[in-house]
């Protein structure tokens, strides 16, 4: 079926069966997408003529509301004949490679109870370009994949960086945790996702991280102070317990030796002592700027925060527009590896 996309007036065709945003990326249009199993709404766009069908998705993704006025999540609608999507395309990851390659566990290194960091090594003679903020899918035996953020910066990509917290019934993370050790083997794919600092702007920008979404501001941090961009950044990162801020100590020396980088932690179960800031990041947020109207936030951390954050920001003043983030959900398996 063909697919046009406004305002750009590109054109491509799917195959049957095939998602428009999956046909897309096949043909070369980057269209906004993160999770591509219908639950962060990332690649939520308008349906300007023509009829799509959806697969299975979450409702927090797209709203029977939101359904009704003609909006459709990308990655799960089906074109049912000639359809116009209204999607901005995102010219920065055109010459991005998306590959399957192998790889190697060069080194594990435990950073909390339930946080693992892994540094992946590819073939000799081999690299993989990236924008700092993708992620790479590790492909498991059955078929299933796991999403995990690259957490260094690109040019710094000798061994890939992953950040693995460990889910209780999780089949991965479990296998990581449990069972994994050093020279593993490994498959992925990626880079995945267009979450990564747009270079069109020189607005400051603010980064919002909660858990593990640390990982992809890390790899964009590094990229800034290895001189690409002097936009200034300010982290936020958001956690349960003053543990759960795993590299803590490497964000607090951004800060303190970069001046362009700022940090806040924030906690919303502190402990006795703690002198740092309390509650949920995006209250921090608003509370440090109640007018976000001459700036950019991204955000990374579970749906939920996404969510109440997006709305928040807008409140006080964040275009809908300069609102970018990653999703993400931690999947839980009780099958063995």
């Amino acid at each position: 079926m063909k697919v046009r996309i406004e305002p750009s007036g590109h054109e491509y065709e799917t195959a049957p069966g095939e998602t428009i945003l999956e046909a897309a990326l096949r043909e070369g249009f980057h269209l906004p997408y993160s999770c591509r199993n219908g639950a962060c709404g990332t690649c939520k766009g308008r349906i300007m003529a023509g009829t799509v069908t959806h697969g299975r998705y979450e409702g927090k993704a797209l709203s029977e509301t939101e359904k009704a006025a003609g909006l459709a999540l990308f990655c799960r609608a089906v074109p049912s004949g000639p359809v116009v999507i209204e999607a901005r395309e995102i010219g920065i990851a055109k010459d991005i490679i998306i590959k399957t390659l192998p790889c190697r566990v060069a080194r594990m290194e435990k950073l909390a109870a339930d946080v693992m960091r892994l540094f992946l090594k590819l073939p000799q003679n081999e690299r993989l370009q990236y924008l700092a903020g993708q992620y790479i899918d590790i492909l498991l035996k059955d078929g299933r994949r796991r999403s995990y953020s690259l957490a260094n910066a690109p040019g710094q990509d000798e061994l890939l960086e992953i950040h693995v917290r460990h889910v209780p019934g999780g089949l991965f993370s479990g296998h990581v945790f449990n069972a994994m050790q050093e020279r593993a083997l490994l498959r992925f794919e990626g880079p995945l996702g267009t979450f990564f600092l747009r270079d069109d702007s020189d607005k400051p920008v603010i980064l919002m991280a909660a858990g593990t979404g640390f990982a992809p501001m890390k790899a964009i941090v590094e990229q800034a102070l290895a001189g690409h961009g002097r936009r200034p950044l300010h982290l936020y990162w958001g956690a349960r317990t003053r543990a759960d801020l795993y590299l803590h100590d490497l964000a607090c020396t951004w800060a303190a030796t970069h001046e362009p980088i700022q940090y806040t932690p924030v906690l919303s179960r502190p402990p006795t002592g703690w002198t740092g800031r309390t509650g949920y990041v995006q209250e921090a947020v608003v509370a440090d700027f109640p007018d976000l109207a001459g700036r950019e936030v991204y955000a990374s951390g579970p749906p939920k925060m996404i969510t109440a954050a997006k709305q928040l920001l807008v409140d006080h003043g964040l275009p809908p527009e300069a609102f970018y983030y990653d999703a993400f959900e931690y999947a839980q398996d009780p099958t063995p590896l």
